[in-house]
């Protein structure tokens, strides 16, 4: 066997390896971010994170939908401190101060204006032919959503109001272009677009862009979101990462996610809920909390109030515990039991 793969090895005109050896599978770089549950809705565990490939984030407009991009960018960054960053920017809408207040060192981001697809599509095949084997670069694409194709710019200076049939499919070509650099040079790349409500009965939000989007991703995100009130003040909202599809994660997973307006993006936010869904945390009384005790399954006698929960000292103990991690794999993880039951019996018991 190992004689004829070697014979097919060298015999092919493409650069092969035996999988089990190949640097495209078992290589893939991860990159955490400081958020565990948006390690969890991108991977499926806590120590999992971003990896190469295409991760769409969509959903209507103000729900932070750019946010989350430069919390994996910065994440990006600070684990590689050579790498660069490409902004393509369609929208105009993230001022520097924003990179600003995310902590991103905006000397290492690299801002590409772009008008329509066909512009992107060009500039970004060239950019990723360039690379070079050790080059790392994180790619934000902000927004596919507001992208024009060509034909729709040139019949608007034409006067010409008519549908554009043509943009669909130059999205396809885009990402059919491009989806095989994102994983032969290890290149993240994370598109915001937008949704639309199908027009039925029980109408549900659908990411706009056609098919070529749909397929070419590895991870799709849609951003549902709700007002967090103190008393009658806004304060900020709860999101809902809606796993549309990923490679990694079981589709239709929904991921808690708190964002305030004077914190950003709340780094404990989501744990509580499923570690009271899996019993590590209680809630003895109304509006207090406490930790279940995971040697013992005693519950701890100190309570906390919600505001509390939110500190590394009430999650350390948790996050760190190897039944709460396997519980997240369980519960998120694509893979996190077999396919096939390996004690199934085929034979045919009739007599």
């Amino acid at each position: 066997m190992s004689g004829l793969l070697e014979r097919l090895k060298q015999s092919g005109s493409i650069k092969s390896t035996q999988l089990s050896k190949s640097a495209i599978f078992n290589k893939k770089d991860v990159i955490p971010t400081s958020v565990p549950m948006v390690n969890v809705a991108l991977s499926g565990r806590m120590d999992g994170g971003l990896t190469s490939g295409l991760t769409v984030l969509a959903g209507p407009s103000k729900h932070f939908k750019t946010t989350f991009g430069l919390l994996m960018m910065k994440a990006y960054l600070d684990k590689y401190p050579e790498a660069v960053a490409m902004f393509y920017d369609s929208e105009f809408g993230t001022p520097q101060s924003f990179f600003d207040s995310m902590k991103i060192d905006t000397t290492r981001v690299l801002h590409i204006p772009i008008k329509n697809i066909e512009e992107l599509k060009f500039d970004i095949i060239k950019q990723f032919d360039n690379l070079e084997k050790d080059d790392k670069v994180y790619v934000m694409i902000d927004s596919i959503g507001n992208l024009a194709s060509k034909k729709e710019m040139e019949d608007a200076m034409d006067s010409k109001s008519v549908a554009d049939m043509t943009r669909a499919k130059q999205l396809k070509s885009l990402f059919r272009m491009i989806t095989p650099y994102l994983t032969l040079k290890d290149i993240p790349l994370v598109a915001v677009n937008h949704t639309y409500a199908t027009q039925e009965m029980f109408s549900k939000q659908v990411v706009s862009g056609g098919t070529g989007i749909y397929y070419s991703s590895d991870n799709i995100w849609i951003i549902g979101r709700r007002q967090s009130k103190k008393g009658t003040e806004v304060e900020g909202y709860d999101f809902i990462i809606n796993v549309e599809k990923s490679r990694f994660v079981k589709e239709k997973s929904k991921i808690p996610i708190s964002v305030t307006w004077k914190g950003g993006i709340k780094k404990y936010s989501g744990l509580l809920d499923v570690a009271l869904d899996g019993g590590f945390v209680t809630k003895p009384s109304m509006g207090w909390y406490s930790k279940v005790d995971m040697k013992t399954g005693e519950v701890e006698p100190k309570k906390v109030r919600q505001a509390d929960t939110d500190t590394g000292s009430f999650w350390i103990s948790i996050v760190s515990n190897e039944k709460f991690q396997d519980y997240l794999r369980d519960r998120y993880a694509i893979g996190s039991t077999p396919l096939m039951n390996e004690e199934l019996d085929l034979e045919d018991t009739n007599d």
